[in-house]
């Protein structure tokens, strides 16, 4: 077998409409910068696309990026980076998954793969080390995502496919690799437009070692040893899955409840983690290589099937006032099947619920009832009647119908599952996520809910620690790993473990430019420079996240964005929950001037010129 020495360089460029493809090496000016996957991804494409381009149109690029940790078999490495422009918002997307196409994708000699054109008839492109061919879809277009992964899939071959809803390009329609999904944003709706049902990567040619083998085993021991250790990733999310999040969101009250209205209901504990491990005998269906293994499948009443993650049983369950896991469960499988993202249909059923609801529309979907959930999601995938509607999603039919005031997205991709009335900086890192309503851009869930460590309605310091997780965020998703790692690398150093939380809770809240210095993420930091053999030091790999960040906010504000998009839907700044005695609503607008202050952009959320200078990006 041959061997690549960490990183092969090549990213393989391919042109639909020509049939064409080209090889580019990645520079040693990109690799430092720009680190991998997201954040290279994110430059191949500024440096590629032009501002405006149509999102479903032939211009468009697409691009697939496996980062420098893959194939190594570092903790939680077996993640890939999907980078394009999204058709649902309209700005940049990014979306990480932990299929098996990634590392089949990286040991058949590939660090990226950029797409671009469109085919004239459904092809599939089929890789190898030597470049692509482009084969005959015909006989897989129509074909559910498992009925094509039938087809496609092989010991070394491995795919990413899409489903109906991308093939008719539902705009938030996404795709899978195993039984693992990724594009948020309509990632799906992209291949679609393309004639693209499916990319099949042969790997196994190469092994993947590290440049600093000593190095690299050294530092994996020790993330094993932090993962090991910590509650979060050797407990909760192992037992239970990321289902085991709603406790604690029921108990903060930030659980959603019909749409939004609410954040805590009588029910809601029988859609939990520990219900569902035991009343539905869950075990083990993870990302691979993984040591934290949230991934679960359960016995439901339609037979064993993947178990529902957090998300999904926020928006395809309890924002929907449903709260029967076999019922999601259900739910999630048809979508799975399909290419739909469940936060986007989620979100989209549920405004549907309350319009028709208020009388704005006529539909017979209302909450607490499962009754044409299913009918509804097969007329989005297949953009039938109303279906066809509601695949815009939330945004596009409140702008149609009237109702913005419950329309809950971000610069309209719609919002994940955690109430951020209950979670300020999670409200301030929804508000200037850039891809919209994200929750992973910034995970504040985790220190204002989980740890307790800052105050969840104060909005003192959370400018300061939303870029600082927005930053070490971007340098996961480049490396790649899991962003669960976060837990284990930056609570259990020493420093941080030992330190009382009675004594590192009103630091972190109070004196936020002295507790962030102190934080110890030299785990990430040493598993890269392990693998490229490129020195670095920890100052440098965090302003190496910043470049990237700061990076897609630019390539976005040259789509038009600026501080009028950096908003939270008006039911979060207008509105209480209905069991808030206190009435809360996040205060936004202090911490959207802080954070712009911090970030180096000008009032109206553009970075500055000199911001852009410093940090090389262009």
């Amino acid at each position: 077998m041959k061997q690549i020495i960490g990183t092969s360089n090549r990213v393989l460029e391919i042109d639909l409409n020509t049939n064409t493809q080209s090889v580019y090496e990645v520079t040693d000016r990109e690799r430092r910068l720009f680190l991998g996957a997201k954040g290279l991804g994110l430059k191949l494409l500024f440096d590629r696309m032009t501002p405006g381009t149509n999102p479903l149109g032939p211009d468009n690029m697409i691009a697939f990026m496996p980062g420098v940790l893959m194939g190594t078999g570092g903790p939680c490495s077996g993640r890939f980076e999907a980078i394009s422009k999204s058709p649902l918002t309209g700005i940049m997307i990014t979306s990480s998954c932990g299929g098996p196409f990634g590392l089949s994708l990286k040991t058949a000699g590939w660090d990226g793969l950029i797409i671009k054109g469109k085919a004239d008839e459904p092809i599939f492109l089929d890789i190898n080390e030597k470049g692509a061919t482009f084969e005959d879809a015909a006989h897989l277009w129509g074909k559910e995502i498992p009925d094509a992964q039938a087809v496609l899939d092989e010991k070394k071959a491995k795919s990413i496919v899409i489903g109906p809803a991308g093939e008719n390009q539902v705009l938030y329609a996404n795709m899978a690799s195993g039984h693992r999904f990724l594009g948020r944003g309509g990632v799906g709706a992209i291949m679609g437009s393309k004639n693209l049902k499916a990319i099949r990567a042969h790997g196994g040619v190469f092994t993947i070692k590290p440049a600093n083998q000593r190095l690299f085993k050294k530092t994996k021991a020790r993330a094993l040893a932090y993962i090991k250790q910590n509650k979060m990733t050797s407990e909760q999310y192992p037992n239970y899955g990321t289902a085991s999040n709603v406790r604690p969101c029921i108990e903060a009250g930030i659980l959603p409840i019909k749409n939004f209205q609410d954040g805590t209901h009588e029910l809601a504990d029988k859609v939990s983690g520990e219900v569902m491990a035991q009343k539905h005998n869950t075990s083990h269906q993870t990302c691979k290589p993984c040591t934290i293994r949230c991934g679960h499948k359960g016995t439901f009443k339609k037979g064993r099937m993947s178990a529902p993650e957090f998300e999904t049983i926020g928006l395809l369950g309890t924002s929907l006032g449903i709260f029967d896991l076999d019922t999601i469960a259900q739910f999630n499988q048809l979508c799975g099947k399909l290419g739909l993202d469940t936060i986007s249909t989620g979100g989209t059923l549920a405004w549907v619920m309350e319009a028709t609801e208020k009388g704005i529309i006529q539909t017979d979907l209302k909450f607490g009832s499962s009754q044409g959930i299913e009918q509804a999601i097969l007329d989005i995938a297949n953009m039938n009647g109303f279906g066809a509607q509601m695949a815009m999603g939330s945004k596009s039919l409140s702008q149609e119908f009237g109702g913005r005031d419950f329309a809950i997205h971000v610069k309209g991709l719609e919002m994940a599952a955690y109430d951020p009335r209950g979670s300020f900086g999670q409200g301030l890192s929804y508000a200037v996520a850039n891809r919209g309503g994200c929750h992973l851009s910034a995970y504040m869930i985790g220190q204002e809910i989980y740890f307790k460590l800052l105050k969840p309605d104060s909005d003192f310091g959370k400018a300061r620690w939303v870029k600082f997780f927005e930053d070490i965020t971007c340098c996961i998703n480049s490396l790649q790993t899991c962003q669960f790692t976060m837990f284990a690398f930056l609570l259990e150093p020493p420093l941080a473990r030992y330190t009382p939380d009675f004594f590192l809770g009103p630091l972190m809240q109070y004196i936020p430019t002295v507790a962030i210095p102190l934080i110890d993420f030299s785990i990430y930091t040493n598993l890269w420079q392990s693998v490229t053999g490129i020195p670095v030091s920890n100052a440098e790999f965090l302003k190496a996240g910043e470049r990237i960040h700061i990076l897609e906010r630019l390539m976005n504000t040259r789509e038009g964005i600026n501080r009028h998009d950096d908003v939270l839907p008006a039911r979060m700044m207008n509105q209480g929950r209905k069991s808030d005695t206190q009435n809360k609503k996040v205060t936004l607008d202090k911490m959207i001037s802080q954070y712009y202050s911090l970030r180096g952009y000008d009032p109206n959320g553009i970075p500055l010129k000199k911001t852009i200078k410093l940090l090389g990006i262009c």
